[in-house]
C-alpha cells in the first residue's frame, strides 16, 4: 500500500482516511490511484471487514483532481495527445470507481469539509453519507472546462436522478451540507467534531449483521442499479440458496425462537 490512505480498524470496521492535507487530499499520482485500488482489494479479501468508512484528514474530504498537475500536463489528467489522455483516465481515476463501485463491503462516506468535483464523486460511489455541518459539495467539473471523466455522471444520477444531477453538473455550484441534506446526497448532517462519531454508529449498526448476506445483500443492490427485474429475481434465488446454507442464517434463526441475542461468526 501507499501514502495516499491511512487504514484504521476497529473490530470489524476499517477506516480509510485520505491523508494528503497540504494538497486537500486531491488525488494527482497514479500511486495515489494504485493505493485505493489496492487498499480496497486487500480490504476486499479480509473476510473478518463488514463496513468501511472514507474520510478525509485536515479540512478536505477531498478537492477532487489536482490542477497543477492538469496544468503541467502530468498525473492522472491530460497527457500530450487525446488518445494517450484516454487511457490516462481509464487506468487512473476510472480505476479507483470501478474498485469503489465493485467492493462488497458496505460503505459510508464521512464527509468532513470540501468534497469538490472527484471528490464530491467518491462520496457518491459510497453507499451512504453524512456531512460534517461545514462540509461544502460541488460537481464543478465544468468551472475547469472538462467533463466529469470518473464516472460522476452515472454514480449521480443514481443518488438524485436526472435532473438535479444535470442541474449540479451544468451549473458547477457550491452548496453547504444542509443543502446537500435536502437533495438527498447525504442522510445526516452533524456538527462537526461528531462526525466519525456519527460514522462509526451508522457502522456499527451495520457490522452487527451476518457478515456474508451483507456482502451479498450489496452486491444485490449494485446489481440491481442496471438489470431487469427479471434478472434480479433469478439473482435474489441464487443468492439466497447460498445465504440459506450459512451458520449465520442458522444462528440468526435460532435466536429468534430462543429470544435471545444472535452471535454471527461469519460462517
Amino acid at each position: 500500500m501507499g501514502d495516499f490512505l491511512t487504514v484504521e480498524r476497529k473490530g470489524r470496521i476499517a477506516i480509510l482516511r485520505m491523508n494528503k492535507p497540504e494538497s486537500m487530499n486531491a488525488i494527482g499520482t497514479h500511486e495515489d490511484c494504485e493505493d485505493i485500488c489496492s487498499t480496497l482489494q486487500a480490504l476486499q479479501d479480509d473476510r473478518s471487514v463488514s463496513c468501511l468508512i472514507l474520510t478525509g484528514s485536515g479540512k478536505a474530504f477531498s478537492a477532487g483532481g489536482n490542477l497543477k498537475s492538469m496544468q503541467n500536463r502530468e498525473g492522472i489528467g491530460v497527457l500530450d495527445q487525446p488518445d494517450s489522455t484516454r487511457a490516462n483516465y481509464r487506468r487512473g481515476v476510472q480505476r479507483v470507481a470501478r474498485a469503489l463501485l465493485d467492493v462488497e463491503i458496505p460503505a459510508i462516506a464521512a464527509v468532513n469539509g470540501h468534497a469538490v468535483g472527484l471528490g464530491a464523486d467518491l462520496a457518491c460511489l459510497c453507499d451512504i453519507r453524512i456531512a460534517a455541518k461545514s462540509a461544502l459539495f460541488a460537481c464543478s467539473f465544468i468551472k475547469v472546462g472538462i467533463v466529469p471523466g470518473d464516472g460522476g455522471a452515472w454514480a449521480l444520477q443514481q443518488v438524485l436522478g436526472y435532473a438535479k444531477a444535470a442541474e449540479l453538473f451544468f451549473t458547477g455550484d457550491r452548496f453547504d451540507a444542509d443543502t446537500a441534506k435536502e437533495l438527498g446526497l447525504v442522510s445526516q448532517v452533524v456538527e462537526d467534531d461528531q462526525l466519525m462519531d456519527a460514522a462509526l454508529a451508522m457502522a456499527e449498526r451495520i457490522v452487527c449483521n451476518p457478515p456474508r448476506a451483507l456482502r451479498l445483500t450489496k452486491r444485490l443492490l449494485r446489481e440491481a442499479q442496471h438489470s431487469r427485474m427479471s434478472d434480479i429475481l433469478e439473482l435474489s434465488a441464487a443468492y439466497q440458496a447460498i445465504v440459506h446454507e450459512t451458520a449465520d442464517n442458522r444462528e440468526a434463526i435460532n435466536a429468534f425462537v430462543e429470544k435471545r441475542p444472535p452471535v454471527f461468526t461469519g460462517e
